[in-house]
């Protein structure tokens, strides 16, 4: 674990004014934790404040959304990033999704009072309200056309809604507990879901069935990945001939993260067991770096990267805090996590510094969408956060 950088979580507002004051920390296992604050010092003609950290700390790279923070002591930088664009108007409780089309266009969300709508990504302008399940919605994300949402609820079902005119197309029953997550096949014409009932299951959209059980865990699946495999892996064979409606689903690798600490790898074609990684707690999220490099996040704050041609160890453990990894994303040549105590931070291979997208004050970041250089976060304050990386 490196020495990690944080910072008041409002200093974009604070460090506006003159002689104001943010706070600053940099924290290593093992050492004392060293403290100190950034001090306004003025406000230059085109609004980028001039700032001066105290001893111990050096700032750079000062714009009126970002500056880079330096703690020479531990070798350690942290690039901090204040959104661009709060949306507080989308919902007006916790929300625990969200997805953006593939053009960019649209967003769509759910929150913990069962609410889910579609919205305008460039002003948070509510365009549909999604109305079908009972009691909270779990999961939400577009089909690749951009059009179409597939969203999965504590009722244990699966839906299909267009985002044009808010109709539910499709319901899919099967599952005995809630859904936990979804992935979708290639263009969509099948899905994957996983539920608290301990399996993952792939549906077919056409005809609104279930083609199979993929994998039965026996402990609450609580997020999916699906990714093409290295060509090098042997995914196995099924047993029985699969159906015809089974589309594309030939070389593609499922990654459950289970409840039970253990982060798996199935053959979706061939239903075969692939890998089992066991983690130091319970895994809440995977994603796919490459077809072989992934990852999984655990609840007590650990990001195990794994190599598929070989996971008895892991390549490395990032470990930032202890609290619950709540997602990861790839993103560019790294990836995007983030974490129950409020931090969102991207790591990337050509960068000597994290980023830290802040704002949320330790309320939980569930999980982060992104296009093009934007991304956006959904979190328990009820806000949505549109970040611009150009900064980076």
């Amino acid at each position: 674990m490196a020495a990690v950088v944080r910072i008041q979580s409002d200093w974009d507002q604070v460090l506006r004014k003159n002689e104001e004051q943010a706070w600053l920390s940099c924290s290593s296992p093992g050492k004392p934790t060293l403290y100190g604050k950034l001090t306004c010092q003025g406000v230059s003609s085109d609004g980028i404040p001039e700032v001066v950290a105290s001893e111990g700390f050096v700032v750079s790279e000062i714009t009126k959304k970002s500056l880079l923070v330096s703690c020479p002591r531990e070798n350690a930088s942290t690039k901090f990033l204040a959104p661009y664009t709060t949306f507080c108007r989308i919902h007006q409780k916790s929300i625990t999704c969200l997805d953006i089309s593939s053009g960019g266009g649209l967003g769509v969300s759910a929150s913990a009072d069962g609410a889910m709508k579609i919205w305008q990504a460039a002003n948070g302008e509510i365009r549909r309200c999604l109305e079908g399940h009972v009691y909270d919605v779990n999961c939400c994300r577009f089909f690749p056309s951009g059009i179409v949402v597939l969203s999965g609820g504590m009722d244990a079902r699966l839906k299909i809604w267009s985002a044009e005119d808010a109709k539910c197309v499709v319901t899919f029953q099967g599952h005995k507990a809630g859904i936990l997550d979804t992935a979708i096949v290639d263009r969509g014409r099948n899905v994957v879901s996983s539920s608290r009932d301990g399996t993952a299951r792939l549906w077919d959209c056409g005809t609104s069935s279930c083609l199979g059980v993929v994998a039965d865990c026996g402990s609450p699946v609580n997020g999916v990945a699906l990714g093409e495999a290295d060509n090098t892996l042997n995914l196995g064979s099924p047993e029985k001939i699969p159906s015809e409606r089974e589309i594309g689903t030939e070389g593609k690798l499922l990654l459950l993260a289970r409840e039970d600490k253990k982060l798996q790898g199935v053959g979706l074609h061939s239903r075969q067991p692939v890998f089992l990684f066991v983690g130091s707690d319970a895994f809440n999220c995977c994603t796919f770096l490459s077809n072989i490099y992934l990852l999984g996040g655990t609840q007590d704050g650990n990001i195990y990267q794994l190599d598929v041609r070989n996971t008895k160890a892991p390549v490395r453990v990032v470990h930032r805090s202890g609290a619950p990894v709540l997602s990861l994303l790839p993103f560019r040549d790294g990836f995007i996590a983030s974490q129950g105590d409020g931090t969102c931070f991207i790591m990337q291979q050509d960068l000597d510094h994290v980023a830290e997208l802040t704002g949320p004050d330790c309320d939980p970041v569930y999980k982060v969408a992104t296009w093009e250089k934007q991304v956006y976060t959904c979190c328990r304050d009820g806000i949505v956060r549109r970040y611009q990386l150009s900064d980076l």
